[in-house]
């Protein structure tokens, strides 16, 4: 079993930005396997999709810590801990940003990036970066393959139809080779081939442990594997993380057995649960992931 919490990004958490270096130095100490950021690039005031399973923006997302930035702080402050993003919105930024924020990242950490792509469902988001909403499943494909060929080519060249990136020279690598594992975050069909096609990872997402939650994710897991058989893939190189994003109200035993019902119900051993979301603060989250670790081993 490998455990990941989220590093101090929202909300309350927020206000500790000049901990963070500490949190993930702590957190590693006790044992904790990964740390992980997230996306929240505005909290729009009127949104025109709400939040998945809400009615509106968390309030939590109106204090939010630029992702890059945290992963750069725990990647110099770590040793051992792998560095995740779930997730990053690739949409929105340009793949020639993308590959030279994450190589750099990738670079400080020693080769523990793990980068985790999706496509959002704000409108106001690609609003406030001047890209359009529309085919931006289109659009990741499209940036996987830019990506790719920023960290693979020496001289890299990109023409789509959603993303160019003009001739390059390219001498700086990733310090993971070809570069950074990709995970992507999916449960439709059309997501869910794609990682079998070509990614590294599959980042679900749950809020519970119950019998139909613990199925689908079965279900939607042997839909990768079988995509990947076809393409000449092994399945068992496409490693899962498995979000838990317990209930705010939830207390510490609850949070253990939704977390142990969820890892002996579907067999992910790579667990990111989501302490912000019942801890008011650093030192609070860590003395949870400390006594959750325990609890799990």
């Amino acid at each position: 079993m490998e455990l990941g919490i989220s590093l101090p990004q929202f909300g309350a958490h927020a206000q500790y930005a000049d901990r963070v270096g500490w949190f993930a130095d702590r957190a590693e100490q006790l044992g904790v396997h990964s740390l992980w950021v997230a996306e929240r690039l505005i909290a729009p005031a009127q949104p025109s999709v709400p939040y998945p399973g809400t009615s509106g923006i968390p309030k939590q997302y109106r204090q939010r810590l630029d992702p890059f930035a945290l992963l750069s702080v725990a990647a110099a402050h770590t040793d051992r801990v792998r560095l995740g993003s779930n997730v990053l919105v690739s949409p929105l930024y340009p793949p020639a940003f993308l590959a030279r924020i994450l190589t750099t990242i990738d670079l400080i950490s020693a080769g523990r990036l793990l980068a985790g792509f999706g496509i959002g469902w704000s409108p106001e988001e690609y609003a406030a970066m001047g890209v359009p909403f529309e085919r931006r499943g289109k659009r990741l494909d499209e940036s996987l393959d830019a990506l790719e060929t920023l960290w693979t080519e020496s001289t890299a060249e990109y023409t789509g139809q959603l993303w160019t990136v003009p001739a390059t020279r390219e001498e700086l690598r990733p310090a993971q080779r070809p570069h950074p594992p990709v995970y992507l975050s999916a449960f439709g069909d059309a997501a869910l081939d794609r990682i079998g096609k070509r990614a590294d990872g599959w980042l679900p997402m749950v809020t519970d442990a119950e019998p139909d939650t613990i199925r689908l994710l079965r279900e939607r897991r042997e839909r990768i594997d079988e995509q990947a058989r076809a393409a000449g893939r092994d399945p068992a190189r496409i490693e899962t993380v498995l979000r838990i994003n317990p209930p705010a109200s939830a207390d510490l035993d609850t949070v253990i057995a939704l977390t142990g019902g969820l890892l002996d119900g579907t067999g992910i051993e790579h667990v990111l649960v989501n302490l912000q979301s019942v801890t008011g603060e650093p030192e609070q989250t860590l003395d949870h992931a400390e006594k959750l670790l325990a609890a799990l081993r």
